[in-house]
């Protein structure tokens, strides 16, 4: 399979328009679903995603086979996606505190959800959280890169991912206990 996939990586660089739909058919379920979980709604992960594929074509003859190209082609998705929310709405404002001041993280331990319906109120976090919690959660970053990345301090980071598990956590429990009721 890995010499198959750089097969059609290098067939990309070369504008083979039947390589880059075999790269699209082998990762857009993946990286769609990545669109998903970091945009509030469709249409706007629709476009990101699409912007995203063509920056990835475009930047594909700098892939250097190094690492896994699934790694490499997420990257510069998250990229376009935090670049993307920043743009949107540069005055998102992240909840600065000092490191100090931060509760210890929580573990989110819940009984089991539906994925769509985690993913809609993932979507529906204000959008600092929604960001520090996919780094943190999905991507498996420290607070040190997710601050980095952002601009903002590792304590904000941290609060910030707690606050978005505590509104999940609430989101989560209401839904069960209505069932129950």
């Amino acid at each position: 399979m890995k010499e198959n996939i750089e097969l059609i990586i290098k067939k990309c660089v070369e504008n083979d328009r039947e390589a880059q739909l075999k790269i699209y058919q082998l990762f857009s379920p993946i990286l769609y679903g990545l669109c998903l979980k970091y945009m509030r709604n469709e249409d706007d992960a629709k476009d990101v995603f699409q912007e995203a594929f063509v920056i990835a074509f475009q930047k594909m003859g700098q892939y250097k086979f190094e690492g896994s190209f699934e790694g490499w082609i997420k990257r510069i998705f998250i990229n376009k996606l935090l670049e993307t929310l920043k743009k949107k709405k540069k005055d998102v404002l992240f909840l600065d505190v000092f490191d100090t001041d931060v509760i210890e993280e929580e573990e989110l331990e819940l009984a089991p959800i539906e994925q769509e319906k985690l993913l809609e109120y993932i979507q529906e976090l204000p959008d600092q959280y929604r960001m520090v919690f996919n780094l943190f959660v999905f991507e498996k970053m420290k607070h040190k890169e997710i601050a980095k990345l952002l601009e903002i301090s590792e304590g904000t980071s941290k609060s910030n991912l707690n606050r978005a598990k505590s509104i999940l956590k609430k989101r989560i429990l209401v839904v069960l206990n209505s069932k129950t009721a």
